[in-house]
């Protein structure tokens, strides 16, 4: 098990009183309460400051921790040898315990003197998965590994469709197991959506930006649009300007409720890089007969130029 510092997470001395560690507590869980704050990694601080507190409040508790002596934290160590004198051989020893886990089991201790030990909940897991926009549109399956040392295991889940960039799932009692009748623990997974290629998402909309010859979006021309599902026949109106955006419905992601957002192609009007002597002989031909002036924010006469 790994050592953690229940004085160093609180910010109390060892010699701290009861009532300055409650107030340490209490501070702390103002702070990083997921109700109060929305700070990254405030969740964790909460939960590392409750344990350290149950810890800490309890006389006994803390007295079995301060025997433990101090060590640099994070490393890896086993209860000295009177541990087991102190509070009793438990089957397969403490090597599957954390150290939570290690001062929650005193009541079994002396012999079990006290009376039978206490319901112990499993640990839960938080992690990240990351999808690309096609699997969260169909559903799809992904292994994860839970837990560490001989707990370990891995899980194939079933991410259902229609999931959303930033959502939560909860797999409930598939974390870690709970000791003397407690509730086994959850696995709470994070989802996020990989960049694609083509797509934007707007929730279970989808956005692609459309790139339109002049021609083509002077005069309307119908072409090939890529969807998820297969390219499909997109008619672009003539007079198209950039900018617009043409809605194909029902072609966006699946939102998980046997529906489907809307997919919009965003129309850029493109031109030759190098246009051939023919092309700029058409375009000049273009500029002597048209009327139209973007910069007079639609049709009508030329406006002479000007220098900056």
């Amino acid at each position: 098990m790994k050592y953690k510092d229940y004085y160093k997470v609180l910010g109390v001395p060892r010699d701290a009183d009861t009532e300055q560690v409650k107030k340490a507590y209490r501070k702390l869980a103002r702070q990083n309460h997921p109700d109060m704050s929305k700070a990254s990694g405030g969740e964790d601080r909460f939960k590392e400051a409750a344990e350290a507190y149950a810890t800490l409040k309890d006389p006994e508790k803390r007295k079995a921790y301060d025997e433990l002596g101090r060590r640099p934290v994070g490393e890896e160590f086993a209860p000295p040898p009177q541990w087991e004198q102190n509070f009793g051989t438990r089957p397969g020893g403490f090597g599957d315990m954390d150290l939570e886990d290690l001062l929650a089991s005193l009541g079994r201790g002396r012999g079990g003197g006290r009376g039978a030990a206490r319901p112990i909940p499993g640990r839960d897991y938080e992690t990240p998965v990351p999808l690309s926009l096609e699997d969260a549109h169909r559903g799809t399956s992904v292994n994860l590994n839970v837990g560490e040392g001989p707990g370990a295991k891995t899980l194939e889940i079933t991410i259902p469709p229609g999931v959303a960039d930033g959502q939560k799932l909860r797999l409930r009692g598939k974390g870690g197991k709970g000791r003397n009748g407690g509730a086994d623990g959850d696995i709470y997974l994070h989802l996020s959506l990989a960049p694609h290629p083509v797509f934007r998402t707007d929730r279970h909309d989808l956005y692609f930006d459309l790139a339109l010859a002049p021609w083509e979006a002077a005069l309307g021309v119908e072409l090939e649009a890529p969807t998820l599902d297969g390219p499909v026949v997109l008619t672009v109106p003539a007079g198209t300007r950039a900018g617009r955006k043409l809605r194909l419905r029902g072609r966006g992601l699946a939102n998980g409720k046997g529906e489907r957002g809307d997919l919009y192609a965003v129309a850029l009007i493109d031109v030759p890089g190098t246009p051939t002597e023919a092309e700029s002989e058409l375009f000049r031909q273009l500029a002597q007969v048209s009327k139209f002036n973007p910069r007079s924010g639609g049709s009508g006469p030329k406006q002479g130029s000007s220098s900056a």
